[in-house]
């Protein structure tokens, strides 16, 4: 599965299926910038659900924050078991190998909400 096929098809199904996630999320409605290289990919959040990802290039898009990094570090996040220095979302803007911008108060006030979101499409030992 390609990378995009795990941000399009398998984050929304992971994420509507994980009833402690859900739960987590249950006041959160937020638009968020995913960045991985050059693509830019649009998650909606109503409510702890992930009711769409959308595909860019977009013209002038409507987010809170965006999370911009290169390929190689979401591959490397996306791992199970990720290398010390891409297995959070902090300790990869320590190393800056993602920028987080915008609005920081959702992603500050849901925080394991989202570490718990991206990292539901991380690989299975068996597919790396």
């Amino acid at each position: 599965m390609t990378l995009e096929e795990r941000i399009l098809l398998l984050l929304p199904e992971r994420a509507n299926s994980n009833e402690h996630l859900l739960w987590r999320g249950r006041h959160l409605s937020a638009s968020v910038l995913l960045q991985v290289g050059a693509q830019d990919y649009l998650l909606r959040i109503r409510e702890g659900r992930v009711a769409g990802v959308a595909r860019g290039p977009f013209i002038m898009p409507n987010w809170q924050f965006a999370l911009r990094a290169d390929e190689h570090s979401w591959t490397q996040f996306w791992r199970a078991l990720p290398p010390p220095g891409y297995n959070d979302l902090f300790a990869m803007a320590k190393a800056q190998r993602l920028r987080i911008e915008g609005d920081l108060y959702p992603l500050m006030s849901n925080l394991l909400y989202f570490k718990d979101l991206l990292a539901s499409i991380r690989l299975s030992e068996g597919d790396q």
